[in-house]
């Protein structure tokens, strides 16, 4: 089960998503030490800490599952690192190189998500959505009934039913293939043209209220007859729709703003690749926050 994601510590390690560091597992009140490795206790917390790195499908599931491979992945790594001390691979230049560029990585990773958690306030949000709202161009609603047979000629007949003044919701209920809306009476409630396929969209959407449309209108489902019964402006989508939408959109902001304003307070000198000074320095990039760091909160 585990045979990609703990098979050996670097891959583990790999599959964490980056920049959002494992959040740490409470530690047990019972805390029972489950494995000894040349007298170096392995604790059911550090197991759990082990599964709390994992991939999300992983993480979800129940410990005692992925248990007995979690804890070979600890004991290969506490075997590796005491033989890699043994042979002072950490005095080594390769070693404090890696470390120096981890603690960079993180140092960036983490002063980013703390400014933005900073930045990131309810009240910014609040600000967001109330002016993306504004600026949101009114969108068009209707609210219509339908009639779903499968074959052209059975539409035809209905729709000539209709005209002789016959119930619209009665004749769903008897005929309509779609059984969800047929017991409704055909009811398909308010939507909006993207909602719906393209050729019931055009059709509805040309209906004025009360109208029925005069042919079967055809799409991959069967022949439609729709009724269109009301019409108005959408009410905007509500802030809790939109508030992972409006918080990458403030991230992504804030991350700009702050890398504008350590830019302009640096002196940068930049060189060719042959070490040749550059003469006209290029314009630098607009700043995104990096995928990383979109899910911060």
């Amino acid at each position: 089960l585990l045979a990609l994601a703990v098979g050996a510590p670097s891959l583990a390690l790999a599959q964490t998503a980056p920049g959002q560091p494992p959040a740490p597992a409470d530690k047990p009140q019972n805390d029972p030490v489950v494995a000894v490795v040349n007298g170096q206790a392995i604790k059911l917390s550090d197991v759990q800490a082990a599964q709390a790195a994992l991939p999300p499908q992983y993480r979800n599931l129940p410990l005692e599952r992925i248990f007995p491979a979690l804890l070979e992945q600890i004991i290969d790594g506490k075997l590796l690192v005491a033989e890699a001390r043994k042979t002072k691979l950490q005095d080594s230049e390769a070693f404090k190189k890696r470390i120096a560029s981890l603690e960079d990585r993180l140092l960036q990773e983490l002063f980013v998500v703390q400014e933005i958690e900073r930045r990131l306030s309810p009240k910014a949000v609040k600000e967001a959505y109330e002016k993306k709202i504004r600026d949101l161009p009114p969108e068009e609603e209707v609210k219509a009934r339908h009639i779903l047979v499968a074959d052209e000629a059975a539409a035809k007949a209905i729709i000539e039913e209709l005209k002789k003044g016959g119930d619209f919701e009665k004749i769903a209920k008897e005929k309509s293939t779609d059984k969800a809306s047929g017991a409704q009476g055909g009811d398909l409630g308010w939507f909006k043209k993207a909602d719906m396929v393209k050729e019931f969209a055009e059709a509805a959407f040309m209906l004025k209220k009360g109208e029925v449309t005069p042919a079967p209108i055809k799409s991959q489902f069967g022949f439609h007859i729709i009724r269109l019964d009301d019409r108005r402006a959408a009410p905007p989508p509500s802030m809790e729709d939109m508030e992972d939408e409006l918080r990458t959109e403030l991230q992504r902001e804030i991350y700009g703003q702050m890398m504008e304003s350590l830019r302009k307070g640096a002196k940068v000198e930049r060189f060719n690749i042959d070490g040749s000074k550059v003469e006209t320095p290029p314009t630098p990039p607009k700043s995104e926050v990096p995928p990383r760091q979109t899910a911060a909160r």
